[in-house]
């Protein structure tokens, strides 16, 4: 017999035990660790029979399973041996589709599917729980995102317009999906852990969301509590660092062959601004608080004023280049990155993806527009902060700065 066969049993059989496993151990139930087992078996078994008999085994297989569940739950129903329910039964079901699908060699999608199964059923409490505590605005939110990823984006054309040939409908969208997604996920994030998370995670997730609403919000909040200052210098840090892993998170998304272009300065500016805030982390170790829920997950009419921000960036750096050469396009970097950094970073490494920039201009405008951006946030905080947050931001975006600078013209040119 086949080896491959005796590998087939073995995925089915290990993976219904994990189900059962997880259904008998939970509550009462109409199927637990051995049935789970055999059922996922069975559903390899008729799959095994379909390769010479046909496809008809494997549906009559799935009849008889989806009718033995009922007739099971009807008779323990009746004599209250188990809670009234349907999940088991439909995990049943999913579970002999997962034996099916091992003969057919779809291994990767059979042991996700049925570890996402186990999953589900285990973090049932903990997923109502969190659910119960959405609002509406919460779920507009993910419908909004629903909306935009999967009605708008398939239906837009893939294909370059413009005198420039870099507006692609398709993909510009796409930038949106990717950015408005980035933003409820670490939104929800934020709002369910940042209520009990420290400096740290405020610093992390704020980055994630939006560095510069979190940059305003914590300078406000040094003018009301000025001996909350230290802390408020520590977090805008960590935030204006983990910028630049974001970025390097959404250039891999985007263009994941511009990624290696364009990696090597800009990791030498986050390696920088990383020893900065450690610095600073250490300094004021022991000061913790509770991080504050910054902005909102994002809405429709937020998606697409980045998306005309975003198609208009990626015009002007074109039109730059084609009337002013590099010089012009780090005008556009400059002004660009001031408020916002997606926009430019993705434009610029879809132009080097595209051939249409050199790599070593397009890290060169990234890091210009980064610089920029803490030009604009160290604004802020003289604007809306405390002097004692002023001062210590003052000094390690002025060293972030001069790191930059560094880079900008001792990194050596690619040839």
């Amino acid at each position: 017999m086949d080896p491959e066969v005796y590998v087939q049993f073995g995925i089915s059989l290990g993976l219904g035990l994990l189900v059962g496993l997880q259904r008998q151990w939970g509550s009462r139930h109409v199927a637990g660790l051995r049935t789970f087992g055999m059922i996922t078996v069975l559903g390899t078994i008729c799959a095994r029979l379909a390769l010479v008999y046909g496809g008809w085994i494997v549906a009559a297989g799935l009849l008889v399973v989806a009718m033995m569940v009922i007739v099971g739950s009807v008779i323990k129903l009746r004599t209250g041996q188990i809670e009234p329910g349907l999940t088991t039964e439909i995990a049943a079901m999913v579970m002999y589709g997962v034996g099916a699908m091992v003969v057919f060699e779809s291994y990767i999608p059979a042991i996700m599917v049925g570890g996402g199964v186990a999953v589900l059923l285990q973090f049932k409490k903990r997923m109502h729980r969190i659910i119960g505590e959405f609002g509406e605005a919460d779920l507009r939110a993910i419908m909004q995102l629903v909306l935009i990823a999967m009605v708008i984006l398939p239906i837009l054309p893939d294909k370059a317009y413009g005198p420039y040939g870099v507006l692609n409908p398709f993909r510009i969208w796409l930038i949106v999906v990717l950015i408005v997604g980035v933003s409820v996920g670490a939104f929800f994030a934020y709002k369910f852990l940042g209520a009990k998370a420290g400096t740290l995670l405020g610093g992390v997730l704020g980055g994630i969301i939006s560095s510069t609403a979190t940059t305003v919000g914590y300078a406000r909040r040094s003018r009301t509590q000025p001996e909350s200052s230290a802390l408020a210098a520590v977090v805008v840090m960590i935030a204006a660092t983990i910028v630049f892993l974001r970025l390097g998170v959404e250039i891999f998304l985007v263009a994941p062959d511009a990624l290696g272009q364009l990696a090597g300065p800009l990791a030498a500016m986050t390696a920088w601004m990383a020893i900065l805030t450690a610095g600073m982390f250490l300094a004021g170790r022991g000061k913790h608080t509770e991080a504050p829920v910054e902005g909102k997950a994002a809405e429709l009419k937020v998606a697409v004023v980045f998306g005309v921000l975003y198609a208009a960036i990626l015009f002007a750096v074109a039109a730059a280049r084609e009337h002013f050469g590099d010089s012009g396009m780090y005008a556009v970097a400059a002004l660009s990155g001031l408020t916002d950094m997606d926009a430019i970073t993705l434009s610029t490494t879809h132009l080097v993806e595209a051939g249409k920039v050199h790599a070593d201009t397009g890290w060169r405008m990234i890091l210009v527009a980064s610089m920029s951006n803490l030009v604009f946030k160290a604004g802020a905080v003289a604007l809306l902060g405390s002097r004692g947050m002023l001062k210590r931001v003052a000094v390690v975006f002025a060293l972030s700065l001069a790191g930059g600078a560094a880079i900008l013209v001792f990194w050596p040119v690619a040839t």
